[in-house]
């Protein structure tokens, strides 16, 4: 009887600490998610443009040529890197523009939050 008191005793206690220490557990995914995506639009026509285009997002002595992937009108990359950002855009026929406000890039618990910008770019 003595035995049955002490793991009852012990099994009340274990989930009444496990009650009071935990809290809802988080469950990450193991993709890795983009911090920036850029669209790129040419000024005059609103229309969004890859052909030719360079997207390169810079935080201090970090530098990264963002991805145009399947040749849509998004440009992603700073995946999984926290960071404040200034975009260079840059293409054959187009003034080269320069972002003048710094994209922050933050995270969560389990990944960076994917900041969205659209900039316009001034043909030549």
């Amino acid at each position: 009887m003595k035995n049955i008191v002490f793991i009852l005793l012990i099994t009340f206690t274990a989930c009444s600490l496990d009650e009071q220490d935990t809290e809802d557990p988080v469950f990450c995914t193991t993709n890795s998610v983009e911090g920036l995506e850029i669209i790129v639009k040419s000024k005059d026509t609103n229309d969004a443009i890859t052909e030719g285009i360079t997207v390169i997002a810079t935080d201090n002595d970090y530098t990264e040529r963002l991805q145009n992937i399947s040749n849509d009108s998004i440009y992603i990359g700073a995946f999984e890197r926290e960071g404040n950002y200034t975009i260079t855009i840059s293409g054959e026929g187009y003034k080269t523009f320069v972002s003048t406000d710094l994209i922050t890039v933050t995270s969560d618990v389990c990944h960076v939050i994917t900041e969205n910008r659209e900039f316009s770019i001034t043909p030549n």
